[in-house]
Parts: C-alpha cells; structure tokens; sequence
C-alpha cells in the first residue's frame, strides 16, 4: 500500500495565535492522554522557537514537533503529534528534519525521545534518522503503570561549514 499524496506542507515556529489549533490537534494526536491547555500555553510560551507546526496547503495546523533547548549538548524530542486524517503525508518526517536541523545548529550533538513500545510507524521513522534503540529494550511503567517506552537516542554530527 503507498502513501497517499503528499500535500504541499509549511513548517515554522508556532506563535500564540496557534493555540486552539494546536490543542486540537494535540487531542486529535492523543486522545487518551492529551496535554492541559495550560501546559501546552506554557511551552509555547518557553519554547516557541522549538515548538514546530506544520501547515498543509490551505493553512490549516495538522502537525506540531515540541524539542527540548540544547542542555549541555543534549536535546529531547518531547512530542510529536499529526493529525490522524493527515498521517502518512510526510509531516512527521518534515518536522524531524526542521528540528534536527536547528537542534545541530545550536549545538545539540545528542537528541533523545521516549517511544511506546508498539508505536512501530514512529520508531520506523526515528530509526530512519539514525536514532539508536536503547539495548535494554522497554522500561517497564515508565510514563506511568502500563506506560512502557523504549528510549531511543541520535548522535548529531556538527554543522557543515562553508
């Protein structure tokens, strides 16, 4: 089965104004655990240069990508959400290239996120970015009871120069 067609995307930072459609498709993405209102108005408010949306061609807000800052070198990917109607378009993997990026831009040279352990169409794309399962395979309850995930971890290579 292929894809269906892709349709024409814009990636950019988000910006307050986004807000209803980000937490729709927060919901959308997460339906059985998405984030407060308050904690999302928080992030774009801390992290609005590494908050990521996505925008299909009649700018509507289908896709977001939260990163963590560079800390000592180290990045986290903490949430990446699409849409249900608009997955299998490429916004995920759009909103990994923008972040990743900007993260080996401002220097991050490791990226970590969390994923579950049966989410097999996320753990596909991540691995396709070179991020490396941790060898111990899921920890148990992590995110809570019944809430295992796998670590996975990306070493950056630094930015090309000219």
């Amino acid at each position: 089965m292929s894809a269906p067609h892709a349709p024409s995307v814009r990636v950019r930072p988000v910006d307050g104004h986004d807000m209803p459609d980000l937490v729709r498709v927060d919901r959308e993405a997460f339906p059985d655990d998405p984030m407060p209102y308050s904690v999302l108005r928080q992030f774009v408010d801390m992290f609005a240069e590494h908050l990521l949306v996505a925008e299909d061609g009649d700018g509507r807000l289908c896709a977001y990508l939260l990163a963590t800052p560079p800390n000592r070198g180290e990045s986290w990917i903490f949430s990446l959400g699409v849409a249900p109607g608009m997955r299998r378009h490429g916004l995920a993997r759009a909103l990994m290239r923008a972040s990743l990026e900007n993260l080996r831009a401002e220097g991050a040279a490791t990226v970590l996120l969390w994923v579950e352990p049966n989410n097999k169409p996320a753990a596909t794309l991540y691995d396709s970015f070179g991020f490396v399962s941790d060898p111990h395979g899921p920890r148990r309850d992590h995110f809570g009871p019944g809430a295992d995930r796998i670590r996975m971890t990306l070493r950056l290579r630094p930015p090309t120069t000219p």
